[in-house]
Order: C-alpha cells, then structure tokens, then sequence
C-alpha cells in the first residue's frame, strides 16, 4: 500500500515521503520506514502530534492507502495572541471591517 508522510521543519519548507507499507500497518511503522528521526533528531524527544488529512491521529492507527500522515510542529505563539498583536500595530482605522470605507459611507459599512 502506498503512503505518504509529510513533515515541515521550518516555515515554506516541506519533506515528504513516497512510502510502500505492508497492509495493516501503523503510523509507528511507516516513521520507522522512513528514518525521519535520523535526519530530524528533535522530533523523538518532543512527541510530535501526528495526523491524517488533516485530523488529529496517534501512533497505532492503523493506515489506509494512499493515507497522508502528517507531522505537525508546536506553535511558537497563540494564534489569538498573534491576531491581538497584529491588530494592535495595525490601529482601528487599518485592519479588519475598518480597512476599507466606501465614499460617503460609515467606517466599517
């Protein structure tokens, strides 16, 4: 059956893998197969969280072909943190409903 893996170590860069498993076998397996704890030594000490397309897995669900098993990176900030902030440096007049006003209309219609 054929998988694939995929990790991103850092923002705009992606490994992947084309991996070939045996029928019935699980995510532990297919990390095994693909030595990516010998290229990313980081990722065994911190427990990654895994998913599948996109949902949330762990180690012994058992893969499907052509399943995608993602490995995902910890956030470094709280997304509404992030927002808050951004907004913050942004102003009231530049950012969101505010950003565009029609002429002769009201801020945020």
């Amino acid at each position: 059956m054929k998988i694939s893996l995929v990790y991103s170590p850092a923002p705009r860069q992606v490994r992947e893998w084309a991996l070939e498993l045996a029928p019935g076998s699980t995510v532990t397996q297919a990390l095994a197969e693909c030595h990516i704890f010998e290229d990313f030594p980081e990722l065994q000490a911190a427990q990654p969280t895994l998913g599948i397309w996109g949902k949330k897995t762990n180690l012994g669900q058992v893969l499907k072909e052509g399943d995608r098993v993602e490995i995902y990176r910890s956030l470094r900030v709280d997304p509404k943190i992030a927002r808050r902030e951004r907004f913050d440096r942004q102003g009231v007049k530049r950012a969101g409903l505010f950003a565009k006003i029609r002429k002769g209309g009201k801020a945020g219609y």
